[in-house]
């Protein structure tokens, strides 16, 4: 069986959805949809978003209103009516704040990961590397106990120069930090897999744009949305995309096309 997984930090579900989620929701084809910064509550949301075109839904909102937060929409006819879920990590000072919630599908499971921005001047840095090393100590935990682990984010992190377009301006900035690279080069170094950098190598794609006019056209951007598996999974992976065309968010989707 083939699963497409997408990820999308959809910054704020209610401004995507006036800008035509839904509509690429419809065509994407994609059976597991992973949402970051939803910033929103299900009681903020219109009923027919909640269960859309054979979708199932399960969201993990931030307690702050209007920040952070993650959802999933799952194919019902591929996850079930009622899959099993993971919500959270199981440390207040992150689940608070609505940055991790995964589905179960058979022996695999499916997280929604918006990690936290470091801010400017490092001034969450701690925070960030705290919640980095507890993520990790997470699906560590779900690996020992037999799940393969797709993971699909926002990291908030540019991983190397070829992952953002002028990585000299930006050494000293959230995202490209030397503390937030080590530690994902860390994370690749354990064995889990990038999944567009086994199908592409060069740079020039990126999945996130200021708003600032003229950026997103002239392609000045920063890779910092990823499709990761466990290196168990590795073998079930047939591609890897990023969508840049796609409209609606100042991030665009990525997707993963596994054999499951």
């Amino acid at each position: 069986m083939g699963l497409r997984i997408a990820s999308w930090n959809v910054n704020g579900i209610r401004a995507c959805a006036r800008n035509g989620f839904f509509d690429w929701l419809k065509a994407a084809e994609a059976d597991v949809v992973l949402l970051q910064e939803v910033r929103a509550e299900t009681s903020q949301m219109q009923e027919e978003w909640l269960a859309p075109f054979g979708f199932g839904s399960a969201w993990l909102p931030a307690q702050k209103k209007g920040y952070s937060g993650v959802g999933i929409y799952y194919r019902k006819s591929v996850c079930g009516e009622k899959p099993e879920l993971v919500r959270g990590l199981g440390f207040p000072e992150f689940d608070s704040e609505g940055r991790v919630l995964g589905v179960a599908v058979g022996k695999n499971i499916f997280l929604s990961a918006y990690f936290p921005n470091s801010q400017r001047e490092g001034l969450r840095l701690g925070y960030k590397l705290d919640f980095c090393a507890a993520f990790l100590e997470k699906i560590e935990s779900l690996r020992k106990q037999g799940y393969g682990v797709v993971i699909g984010g926002d990291f908030n992190i540019a991983h190397t120069e070829l992952d953002l377009a002028n990585p000299k301006q930006n050494l000293k900035n959230a995202g490209f930090l030397p503390e937030e690279r080590a530690w994902l080069s860390d994370f690749v170094g354990r064995g889990y897999l990038d999944t567009f950098r086994m199908f592409e190598q060069r740079g020039g794609y990126y999945s996130w744009w200021s708003n600032r006019p003229g950026i997103r056209e002239r392609n000045i951007g920063w890779r910092i949305d990823y499709n990761f598996v466990s290196p168990e999974l590795q073998h079930l992976v047939r591609g890897a995309q990023i969508h840049p065309l796609v409209f609606g968010s100042d991030h665009c989707p990525v997707t993963l096309d596994l054999d499951v």
